[in-house]
Formats: C-alpha cells, structure tokens, sequence
C-alpha cells in the first residue's frame, strides 16, 4: 500500500498573487486541495507613474547609498527603467554608490545590473541593514531604498532621524484586487472550518486579509486556534503577529521551503484515533485508516466529526442532524452514516446504538 501524499485531503488557502501559480504547483504535487484568494494585486511596473516620477528623482540627483531589499523589485525596477529609456542614466547614478543588497537573491539582481555590492546581511533581514547603516554614520547622506509593495516606516524613520535623505522607490506598489470575491471566499471558508492551512508570501497580504474580512474576530479567533497559518518569513508574518496570530515560519525564506513545513507541520497536527481496533487520522476532506486515504464526503465528514467531537458517547439522530450542512431530517442522517461507514470501508466503526442514535467504537490510544 503506498502511503498518502502528506497534504492529501487537506484544505490550504492561498492568498498570494505573485508566483501564486508556482505556490499552487507545490502544493497540488504534494496531495493538497487549494483554494486561492488573491489578497492584492500588483500594479504593472511600466504604467506606475509613481515609480517612474521616483527613477527620474534619483538620476537627476544620484544618491551615496542604495538599499536593495528585493531581487524581484530590483530587477522589475531596471526593467521598467529600460522600457522608460532610462536604464543608463539610472545604471550610472547607481554605479558610485554604497551598494546595500538585503540578501542573495537582492545581490543576484545587483550583480544582473552591472553594479557591485558593498555589503550584504547574513540574516537577510531589515533590521541588521539598518544597523549597519547607521553605523556607517548616514547623516548628510543621500539613500535610496527600493521598497516592495509596502512602505517601511521604521526603516526610513530611522535614517532620517538619523540625518539622511532617503528617497524611497516604491516598486510593485500593491492594491486591494480588482474582484474581491476569491478573497472574501476563501475568507469564509477559514471561518466556516472548512480549511486547514493558510499561507502567506508578503506582509501586505497579511493585513489586506485581516482588514478585508466581513467578521474580523471570527477570523481571528479561527486562526488562533484552527488553522495553520504559515509565513514565508519573519516580515510577511508581522501583521498577523501583531494580532496575536501564531504563525509558523520555515527557516529560509523561500516559497520552496515553507511548502516543504507546511507538509510536515500539518499532518503532525492532524487528530489520531483507535477505533474497532483501527488507527484513524483526520484530514479535512478525509481521513486516513491503516495507512489508507480515503476520501469523505462533506455530510458524512460532518456527522464524523460529530462523532469523534463526541470521543464515544452515544450522539443523537438530532444531534447528528444539526450538524449537517443541509440540514434536512432523521433518514438525512441514516443516509449519511451509511456513506460514511462505506468511506471508512470498516462499518464496524461507527455502532449503532437503538433508539439512542450513534457512537464510535473508540478505544485508548
């Protein structure tokens, strides 16, 4: 018997526009259900009139420093600037200054455009970056940062109380997206239970989704206690952080390596049960028994869960009923204990009880 892919019947949401097709990829190849609802989208680089008004700023008065933070706007930033006519002229009030990549992908993308980097922070991470700077000593200085969808306050308050003028070049400057409703789905479906994981690639998503929300404490509480909710990294996971949301992050900031957590941390979570001398776990849209995925259709998911939410004491046809999702009456219920049963392919599972209603035939673990 081969034994289940990891996130196979699992729900994970995703709420990222860039890369979201890659993320999806990942995430389909190791078993998982996907639900995605795009918490932003990125304005086109070559139509953002802020950028453009920003480039000509910097090459008309070139800058002492320029701060990389991303691999991805650094590039872009080039490109549109080679799209404006204005790569060369940008490329030489770049070439003299204190070049300063956040990480190795930011240093990639300097090296692609020609310029040399002056230093790089081992923790890829803001803060040690402005540490350096302004120990450097940033006072007089002219400082570029390239930003990535979000302004940095802190960082920019920072230099410039420190002295510096810092201009900031906002690239892939992010917006609510054009059709909520994705978004406002997948919003639903976390609150409803309905899924298990829910990811994260940037920071601003983090907080379009908490402020997007119809019923802002309901997903709150349902991400405290829930669902599994992974950032890429320590940036991305601050808003939710900041709202007393755990948030589960892989050790390098990579889309890669927060998939390959999610697979472990998941299914270690997951409920294991000994039932009628079965092993038993619960996944979302299945569950695995001996070893085997078998898939579980939404009404008699939810009289199982009933069920184990029971841990063997005998539940009612009324029970039972409540919890369906269509509602409907007591044969509803038979109807859906009799799929379930045929889901676990052991009946002897779930007893019944007469005149009393239903019970699994649970045993210690």
């Amino acid at each position: 018997m081969t034994a289940p892919l990891p996130l196979a019947g699992f729900t994970i949401g995703v709420t990222a526009a860039r890369r979201a097709d890659e993320l999806i990829a990942l995430l389909e190849r190791k078993g998982a259900s996907v639900m995605h609802g795009p918490a932003l989208r990125i304005v086109p680089l070559p139509d953002d009139a802020t950028l453009h008004a920003a480039t000509l700023e910097l090459v008309s008065s070139p800058v002492d420093v320029v701060v990389a933070t991303t691999a991805i706007g650094f590039r872009g930033w080039f490109e549109a600037a080679e799209g404006w006519g204005l790569a060369a002229r940008l490329h030489r009030a770049l070439e003299g200054a204190v070049v300063l990549p956040r990480g190795p992908k930011a240093k990639g993308a300097v090296r692609a455009a020609g310029l040399v980097e002056t230093w790089s922070p081992t923790s890829e991470s803001n803060a040690e970056l402005l540490q350096y700077l302004l120990r450097l000593g940033v006072a007089g200085k002219r400082i570029a940062v390239q930003l990535h969808g979000e302004p940095l306050p802190d960082f920019v308050g920072s230099l410039v109380a420190a002295g510096a003028d810092v201009v900031e070049i906002p690239v892939y400057r992010w917006e609510p997206p054009a059709d909520t409703g994705p978004l406002l789905r997948l919003i639903d479906a976390v609150v409803a239970g309905s899924v298990d994981a829910l990811t994260f690639t940037s920071a601003p998503a983090a907080a379009s989704v908490l402020r997007s929300a119809p019923d802002v404490p309901a997903l709150v509480s349902r991400l405290r206690r829930d669902v599994l909710v992974v950032g890429v990294g320590a940036i991305t996971a601050g808003p939710l952080v900041a709202a007393g949301i755990p948030v589960v992050q892989p050790a390098r900031s990579r889309i890669g390596s927060m998939v390959r957590e999610l697979a472990v941390e998941l299914p270690s979570r997951a409920l294991r049960l000994r039932i009628a001398s079965r092993d038993m776990e619960m996944r979302a849209q299945a569950v695995v028994v001996d070893g085997e995925l078998r898939p579980v259709a939404p009404a008699p998911m939810a009289v199982l869960r009933t069920l184990v939410a029971a841990r063997g004491r005998v539940v009612s046809r009324q029970e039972l009923l409540a919890a369906l999702p269509s509602g409907g009456e007591e044969h509803a219920v038979e109807t859906a204990v009799g799929r379930l049963r045929t889901a676990l392919g052991a009946p002897q599972m779930v007893c019944t009880v007469v005149k009393r209603g239903y019970r699994l035939a649970m045993e210690p673990v």
